[in-house]
């Protein structure tokens, strides 16, 4: 749940990184800090608790054109300003999502190096050592970052800056999303894409094992073999009205009361009264590869398991095919029975679920056809999975979710009524799921009229 912003360009950094820690708030943090590389030197500020306590710590003259940013979830040591990101190890500053699960054996080789004293109870620290080792070689960043990332096991997601290169910040992803924003004159790197909405909505999704090497008015890319990647840049849909309140008193319930625009717009364009059925061409499969499934395995964490539980009730009255729901976190640490004839539907909000994204590489690796129910464009399960359905239900700001399970709930609705069609559903039962679905966003905007009731028996009962 953690969150990356980093900055490099012509402008001050700090009013640009606070501003993304800001929008990243909702994920959850007990710390947060920032570092400003100021021709050639650092400026690390930390603070335990919110935002608001870290930027009043930070000076209104605070200097430097490139900077990381990070809110931190305690996984590795106690919530603390020492423990807070970013870490620095002599010349370097760096912030981390994952876990360095080799860190005690990196401690150690970093020992006969001479590296004694460490500042942190976390593994990230030992991370940074690592790199500024790297450094002290004499390798500029990038490849320091490169050799760095090699000895890892684990998961990252970072951003790093050196005060031997400045003007220059190095990036790099393996299981824990990282994306790279193309300004004018300006780089940007997040965790979220909130963080940078405003900025630019020209977008590069790191892929795992890539590093990104950015400068103000260029940027390359390269794996840990040192091959270079050509990038894929993406044109975000999102808008900054759309990850604000709105008048609202807080996000949970303005995701709630845009249910009917949610549900309206998972459904909009795909459904066939006539034919009785839905039109999903993302799914990128043909009738006959419908009519061979044997098995339908869903792949959900937390809410999106939720509704497939939800979706399997419907999809098996739909297609009389059985249906298996598996949470990721367990599905990805046991050995399942894979027959021929599964067909896997993985859901996700994020599209970055690790765990859901674990079990989309085991089933690759064992040859299982793959569908995917996402709702945030360009995630890595929508790039990964062989075909899929996007929800079309906005940027869900709230933990606790409502407008994503039930576009999840209906996106597998659709999937019954294609998968359906192509088997033994009726034209009549067809057209009468389809009016349905097609009343379901003024149904739900009339459920949802009873709001002042409900927040009246809520107080009574609270």
């Amino acid at each position: 749940m953690c969150g990356i912003i980093g900055y490099v360009g012509l402008k001050q950094a700090a009013p640009i990184l606070l501003s993304g820690l800001r929008r990243m708030e909702y994920r959850g943090y007990d710390s947060a800090g920032i570092a400003l590389l100021n021709n050639s030197a650092i400026e690390v500020i930390k603070r335990k608790g919110k935002i608001a306590e870290l930027a009043a710590a930070v000076p209104d003259d605070a200097a430097g054109s490139t900077g990381i940013g990070h809110t931190r979830w305690a996984t590795h040591g106690n919530p603390s300003e020492r423990n807070a990101h970013p870490h620095v190890a002599g010349k370097v500053a760096l912030v981390h999502n994952g876990i360095i699960e080799n860190y005690a054996e990196l401690k150690e080789k970093l020992a006969g190096f001479g590296v004694k004293s460490y500042h942190s109870d976390t593994d990230t620290e030992v991370l940074a050592h690592l790199i500024n080792h790297e450094l002290s070689e004499g390798r500029k960043l990038p490849e320091a970052v490169r050799r760095s990332l090699s000895q890892v096991e684990g998961t990252f997601g970072l951003a790093v800056i050196s005060a031997d290169d400045p003007g220059v910040m190095v990036a790099a992803r393996r299981g824990s999303p990282l994306l790279l924003g193309i300004g004018d004159d300006s780089m940007y790197i997040a965790s979220d894409a909130s963080a940078i909405i405003g900025h630019t909505d020209r977008v590069v999704y790191l892929e795992d094992d890539q590093v990104a090497v950015c400068r103000a008015r260029d940027y390359r890319l390269f794996d840990l073999s040192r091959r270079t990647h050509q990038p894929s840049v993406t044109t975000l849909k999102l808008e900054l009205a759309a990850i604000e309140k709105a008048g609202y008193d807080h996000f949970l319930l303005k995701e709630i009361m845009e249910q009917p625009t949610s549900v309206a717009n998972a459904l909009r364009g795909r459904l066939d009264l006539k034919g009785g059925t839905s039109h999903l061409g993302g799914l990128n499969v043909h009738d006959n590869f419908l009519r061979q499934q044997e098995r339908f395995l869903i792949i959900g964490c937390g809410t999106a398991y939720y509704a497939g539980l939800v979706g399997k009730y419907l999809l098996e009255r739909m297609t009389g095919i059985p249906v298996d729901v598996e949470v990721g976190s367990e599905f990805r640490y046991r050995d399942p029975a894979l027959t021929p004839g599964t067909l896997a539907i993985l859901i996700s909000q994020s599209g970055e679920t690790a765990d859901t994204m674990a079990c989309l590489r085991e089933l690759k690796r064992r040859g299982v056809p793959t569908l995917g129910l996402v709702n945030v464009v360009g995630s890595s399960i929508a790039r990964g999975v062989d075909g899929g359905v996007y929800l079309h239900a906005g940027p869900e700001i709230s933990v606790a979710s409502t407008k994503a399970f039930t576009a999840q709930v209906v996106g597998q609705l659709m999937v019954g009524l294609q998968v359906g069609k192509a088997r033994n559903l009726s034209l009549r039962t067809g057209r009468e799921i389809v009016r349905a679905l097609e009343s379901l966003p003024d149904a739900v905007a009339e459920a949802l009229k009873l709001a002042p009731q409900v927040e009246k028996l809520a107080k009574k009962y609270a």
